[in-house]
C-alpha cells in the first residue's frame, strides 16, 4: 500500500465523512507528508501498515528539534488522527501513536488591543486612497463581527442582511452561523460598496464577493495580514497583531461589558465553549466585579 494513495483516500474522508474545510484538510495533509518526505529521506522503506512506534518516535525526535512544542503537539495530534482512519477502515490494527505523548504546553493567550488601540490603527488608514475605504470596511468587519480572516475574504454581498442586522457567515466545515452586524459597521461596508467597488472592473466568478482587490478579484488572506502588519507599523504599535487579534479583541471587549460566555461562543463559531475560554482570557479585576453584581450574597 502505497502512502500518496492512502492519503487521497484520507484526505477525502476528511471532506465527505467530517466535513472540514479546505485549510483544515491540507492541514492534516501536511503532517504526513513531512512523516513521507522524512521516511524518504532516510531511506526508510516502511508502508502506511507496517510502519511501527519506534519510526514514527524517531520522526518526532528529528522534528522537535525544528519546531516549538505548541507545533510538535498539533503534529503529534494530525498523525494520531491519521493513524485512527487506518485503524478505522481495518488497514491496521494498531495505531503507532497511541502511547506517544505530546508535549506539554501551556494556553497561549492571543495578544489583545484596548479600544483605543483600534481607534488608532483605523484612524491611520489613508482614505485619500480607494483601498483606504476598503480597508477601513475590512477592520471594522473584522472587529465588529468577530470574523476569521477566511470567514472575511469568503463574505458574500448575498450573505448581509443588513434590514436585519445580521451577517451570514460560513465558519470552519463550511458552517454557517447568523453574527449580529452593529449600524457602524453598516455605514462602512455601504460606503466602501457605493464609493468604491461600484467602480471596479469586477472578473467573472467574484460578482458576489464583497471585498476586492483593486483587479476586481477576491483579497487573499496574506493581503489582510499585509494590510494590518503595515497600519501596526505606521503608528508604531509594539504588538504582534494579526487578523485573529481583532476577531480576540472583539470577544474579550464583549465578556468586559458583561456579555455572557455562551452568546460570545455562539457568534465566535465556536463549537465548545472550552476553545471560547482560551480565546476569551479572563482578568482578576473582571471576575471580581461579575461576583460583585451577581452574587446573592454581595
Amino acid at each position: 500500500m502505497k502512502w500518496q494513495n492512502v492519503l487521497k483516500d484520507y484526505q477525502l474522508y476528511l471532506k465527505i465523512e467530517r466535513g472540514l474545510s479546505k485549510n483544515s484538510i491540507d492541514n492534516y495533509a501536511l503532517d504526513v507528508k513531512k512523516l513521507i518526505n522524512f521516511l524518504e529521506i532516510n531511506s526508510i522503506n516502511h508502508s502506511p501498515i507496517k510502519i511501527s512506534a519506534e519510526t514514527i518516535q524517531q520522526f518526532i525526535y528529528h522534528i522537535a528539534k525544528t519546531v516549538n512544542a505548541r507545533s510538535q503537539s498539533r503534529l503529534i495530534s494530525g498523525l494520531r488522527s491519521f493513524f485512527n482512519y487506518l485503524v478505522f477502515e481495518d488497514y491496521r490494527k494498531d495505531n503507532p501513536l497511541e502511547l506517544i505523548e505530546s508535549p506539554k504546553i501551556g494556553r497561549k493567550l492571543p495578544d489583545t488591543l484596548s479600544e483605543e488601540e483600534i481607534d488608532q490603527i483605523i484612524k491611520a488608514i489613508d482614505l485619500s486612497k480607494p483601498e483606504g475605504e476598503r480597508n477601513r470596511a475590512i477592520l471594522e468587519t473584522l472587529y465588529g463581527c468577530g470574523l476569521r480572516v477566511s470567514e472575511l475574504i469568503n463574505l458574500k454581498i448575498s450573505d448581509l442582511f443588513f434590514d436585519e442586522g445580521f451577517v451570514k457567515v460560513t465558519g470552519k466545515g463550511d458552517k454557517q452561523r447568523f453574527v449580529p452586524i452593529i449600524d457602524v459597521t453598516q455605514k462602512y461596508i455601504n460606503l466602501y460598496r457605493n464609493e468604491i467597488r461600484i467602480h471596479l472592473n469586477i472578473k467573472p466568478g467574484h460578482e458576489d464577493t464583497l471585498f476586492l482587490n483593486r483587479r476586481g478579484k477576491q483579497l487573499t488572506r496574506a493581503m489582510i495580514f499585509t494590510i494590518i502588519k503595515q497600519l501596526a507599523e505606521k503608528i508604531g504599535l509594539k504588538k504582534n497583531i494579526s487578523p485573529h487579534t481583532f476577531r480576540h479583541s472583539f470577544a474579550t471587549h464583549l465578556l468586559q461589558n458583561d456579555a455572557d460566555l455562551r452568546s460570545i461562543q455562539l457568534m465566535l463559531g465556536h463549537e465548545s465553549i472550552t476553545t471560547t475560554e482560551i480565546y476569551v482570557h479572563l482578568d482578576k479585576s473582571h471576575l471580581t466585579k461579575v461576583v460583585e453584581k451577581y452574587h446573592p450574597r454581595k
